[in-house]
């Protein structure tokens, strides 16, 4: 018998496609740097993320001279896509190729496209940061197990909307940071933050430091941490007593490895209701940094159905 936990919410070990996820990483990389290269800072590194796509990740709309192009990874069609707003359209099967290739080969169509691409040539947040002309370690593309993946983010990217509407205060979209491969959403207290101490492997320190300049309370989904990847939630900077408050659902804890709280990928997947499950973490995680923080929560949260009764009055004609 199948239910919602074994179809919508695919099960995917990552010893099953590490070969893969590693060499996607590399390639998300490669395009995410590009959106960078071509778009301003915005508060916290916004501006460089990729965002869940109804086929897989996408750069949308990055903007070039006065028109724009965007750059889709395709995990239905296995293609990478690229295309121009003054109609040019370039296409890359995705099959096995060294990362290499990979780079060669988009240099290549966005060169056919006048599009140029002044990228750092090597990844971050990895160790070792093999340049992407030279890596031919990663080179492995299991189409399925992509495609689950990316089923997996569609599933997280809409329990993690529904979680950010709840929220009126800043907060940032769920969006694909492709430096550590995963999908996030970070809600921000309002408050400065204390200088972030660095620490990523090839990775600046300033970059952390823009990246956690404010108080704030961050979820996601990543594909690591457990045997079928793990939803977290941390607090920075975290007040005093978080790792050791209360969360749900049953099978959440604090990792002191990870400094943060992890719920399974495997343990949302088999629960009776994952969508319910999933916002129980969000929700007690945040809480627990929103409370110990002293957030001002009756300023910063509201009711995202808060005008559903005017609009049936409007259209009932009672308004």
């Amino acid at each position: 018998m199948t239910g919602p936990s074994t179809t919508n919410w695919p099960g995917l070990r990552v010893s099953d496609w590490t070969p893969t996820r590693d060499t996607l990483h590399m390639w998300t990389q490669i395009v995410g740097k590009i959106r960078m290269a071509h778009t301003p800072l915005v508060n916290h590194w916004w501006q460089v993320t990729l965002y869940v796509s109804p086929r897989g990740l996408t750069t949308s709309a990055v903007p070039h001279r006065s028109g724009a192009f965007e750059i889709e990874f395709d995990f239905i069609g296995h293609r990478l896509e690229v295309r121009s707003s003054d109609g040019g359209a370039q296409s890359l099967p995705l099959r096995p190729m060294a990362v290499a290739e990979f780079y060669a080969r988009v240099l290549d169509m966005l060169d056919r496209l006048g599009i140029e691409a002044p990228i750092r040539p090597r990844p971050n947040e990895v160790d070792p940061a093999i340049p992407f002309a030279e890596d031919h370690e990663h080179a492995s593309y299991d189409g399925e197990a992509a495609a689950l993946f990316w089923r997996q983010l569609l599933q997280a990217n809409r329990v993690m909307g529904e979680f950010r509407s709840h929220f009126v205060g800043k907060v940032s979209p769920v969006h694909f940071f492709w430096g550590a491969m995963d999908l996030a959403c970070t809600r921000f207290s309002g408050r400065s933050a204390p200088p972030h101490p660095g620490g990523a492997p090839n990775c600046g320190d300033w970059v952390m430091v823009e990246g956690y300049s404010r108080e704030l309370s961050s979820c996601g989904f990543w594909p690591g941490g457990g045997e079928g990847g793990a939803f977290y939630s941390y607090a920075y900077p975290a007040p005093e007593g978080f790792a050791d408050h209360p969360v749900g659902p049953e099978g959440a804890y604090y990792s002191t490895e990870y400094q943060q709280f992890l719920f399974p990928y495997e343990a949302a997947r088999s629960a009776p209701d994952p969508d319910r499950a999933v916002a129980e973490f969000l929700r007690t995680t945040y809480e627990a940094a929103a409370d110990l923080g002293r957030w001002d929560r009756t300023a910063l949260e509201d009711d995202p159905l808060r005008w559903r009764e005017e609009a049936a009055s409007r259209v009932n004609g009672e308004g």
